[in-house]
């Protein structure tokens, strides 16, 4: 999805108020267009508040205009931030409510409402209004509810999608692969951020934009494996393939790099070619990216930015402490450096999360003694369907999730909701569970706006 970044240089006004012109060498489009656009036309009026609303247009800065509050134009136009939050956060709660997905809708819903909600929960985390907190929670319960029953349904349909549009997270590095074989010369850069929740790359496309004004993000959402733990759902982005094909290393990230260069292997590349690198997020760059490959040679490399994941196991402020760190993180401008040099090198460059992350609160945790191998706060894991059983009964909040494409001995016990493993009156920011917000993670593709 093509977006804006603010205001061009070249806008200039051609007498009707309703008429703007752009020069097309700015954007380097294919076909110039016609020299003055309709957008007062009916047809088109009736889509553009709605694209400024979702965030896949940013309203530009027009000092000195006065716009009518209940103009059509009005969602473009930046005025003060906290009148534009207060106008766009109540027409998105409208907007969510009106599109909840149902039992029977497609995947291609959920991923489409899900970057409507993750527009609209950016704002609320960070903002501090607790009347949209208690409101985004109360529609987020009956939305987890519903996404659950729809994923016990219908989850394991995505596994053999092709991966011309990633529906789940091992089908990326084949669209990679895809686009470098039909290219015959390109190279391909994945940036896998850690923990990173569809709400929070809302919060950090917006700093990025402000850090790089020709930076153009085409933005989509894809699938997690479940349970959405690092072990499970990174492993197969690198392998890409199902956790069934991993069952040694399904607790453990310590054989990524072998399962990407053993992927690349397979797609004809030789290892030499292949670059991992992980526990990145701070200092130069540059200098990382120097160090973990070779511009000229180099065609693939995978990078783990673990930042936000960290700021996840010490939050004790919950979602809005989780967007106030990734903010001044982001300010730091490390993700935006290492975007910006591998585009500079040539390289595709592509981001997405293992998973997301949701604010959780305490139902108690499973006295289980030793029987449980993944002692998760969103997700425990056990090695047959009986002992799972027998801890579920006295955990009502808990789902016993079917183990599609998991090993045969891997059986999970999910939380749903927002309940998690911990104890009565704690609250925690987690992982593991099968929340929209844990599930359905970013995938963008970044690119230079050609001049």
């Amino acid at each position: 999805m093509l977006r804006t970044l603010g205001a061009s240089p070249f806008l200039s006004r051609l007498g009707s108020t309703n008429q703007v012109r752009e020069d097309a060498p700015e954007y380097g489009l294919k076909y110039p267009g016609p020299d003055r656009l309709p957008f007062d036309h009916q047809d088109i009026k009736v889509y553009i508040d709605n694209l400024f609303l979702e965030g896949k247009l940013t309203p530009v800065e027009a000092k000195g205009i006065e716009v009518d509050a209940g103009s059509w134009v009005r969602s473009g136009i930046a005025t003060s931030g906290v009148d534009d939050d207060e106008l766009r956060i109540s027409r998105l709660f409208g907007l969510v409510e009106k599109e909840l997905p149902t039992a029977e809708a497609r995947y291609s819903d959920w991923t489409a409402f899900a970057l409507k909600w993750a527009e609209l929960s950016s704002l609320v985390h960070c903002g501090n209004s607790t009347e949209y907190q208690t409101r985004l929670k109360e529609i987020g319960n009956a939305l987890n509810t519903t996404f659950a029953a729809w994923l016990a349904d219908h989850y394991s349909s995505l596994i053999n999608l092709p991966p011309t549009n990633p529906a789940m997270l091992h089908h990326v590095p084949r669209r990679l692969a895809r686009d470098i074989e039909d290219s015959g010369s390109s190279r391909a850069a994945l940036i896998v951020v850690d923990g990173l929740a569809l709400d929070q790359w809302v919060t950090i496309r917006q700093l990025l934009q402000k850090q790089d004004a020709n930076l153009v993000m085409r933005e989509s959402a894809t699938f997690a494996w479940i349970p959405t733990l690092t072990s499970v759902s990174r492993q197969s982005i690198f392998s890409g393939k199902p956790p069934l094909y991993f069952p040694s290393s399904i607790n453990s990230t310590n054989s990524e790099e072998k399962l990407w260069k053993q992927f690349w292997e397979g797609h004809g590349l030789s290892r030499l070619d292949v670059a991992y690198q992980r526990g990145l997020g701070d200092g130069d760059a540059a200098g990382v990216l120097d160090s973990a490959i070779h511009p000229g040679k180099t065609k693939v490399v995978g990078l783990v930015v673990d930042k936000v994941d960290k700021i996840m196991h010490g939050m004790q402020l919950g979602s809005a402490g989780m967007h106030n760190q990734i903010k001044q993180w982001c300010h730091a401008g490390f993700l935006s450096a290492m975007v910006g040099q591998l585009l500079d090198y040539g390289y595709e460059v592509w981001l997405t999360a293992d998973h997301g992350n949701i604010q959780c609160d305490g139902k108690g945790r499973p006295s289980e003694g030793v029987i449980a191998e993944t002692r998760g706060e969103r997700v425990r894991v056990y090695p047959t369907p009986e002992l799972r059983a027998q801890v579920a009964g006295a955990f009502p909040f808990a789902h016993e999730w079917q183990p599609v494409g998991l090993p045969a001995d891997y059986f999970p016990l999910v939380a749903g909701g927002r309940d998690a493993f911990v104890n009565p009156g704690d609250v925690i920011v987690g992982h593991g569970g099968i929340a929209i917000e844990e599930v359905i993670v970013p995938l963008v593709k970044f690119e230079r706006r050609t001049r």
